[in-house]
């Protein structure tokens, strides 16, 4: 992928140490591996409730990347969970705004998550008309 996680840690000085770290390692690929994983399962918690959903997303947006689909899917399997048909929409939103100039990342995005917007009765931005506001 070629992006680089910044290091997930709970205070601000054990951040920029682990940010050391990480970039000093060697291999990224299990990196990337767990980062998907820690997400997927903060998504999947039974017990998530809208704060954490916003806040787990508001995270998870300042990272410089565009998160993979299964993190998506599982954000967004939340919402539904809660209810929240406004923040996955919201959640769809980011992910386009994310992509920035590259204008491939956001259809494959939504290729990918067909499946689960279909299951979930989700609309996408572009399908309520938003992308015309």
């Amino acid at each position: 992928r070629g992006l680089q996680y910044p290091a997930l840690a709970p205070n601000p000085a054990a951040a920029t140490i682990q940010s050391a770290l990480w970039y000093s390692h060697g291999s990224h690929e299990t990196d990337e591996e767990e980062f998907d994983a820690h997400w997927v399962i903060y998504f999947n918690k039974p017990d998530t409730d809208a704060w954490e959903l916003r806040k787990g997303t508001n995270t998870l947006v300042g990272y410089d990347l565009v998160p993979e689909p299964k993190i998506i899917d599982a954000a967004l399997r939340a919402c539904r969970w809660l209810n929240d048909f406004a923040s996955a929409v919201r959640i769809l939103e980011v992910v386009k705004d994310k992509a920035g100039p590259h204008k491939e990342i956001y259809p494959y995005v939504i290729q990918e998550l067909r499946p689960t917007l279909n299951e979930l009765g989700i609309s996408t931005p572009e399908e309520l008309g938003l992308d015309k506001v």
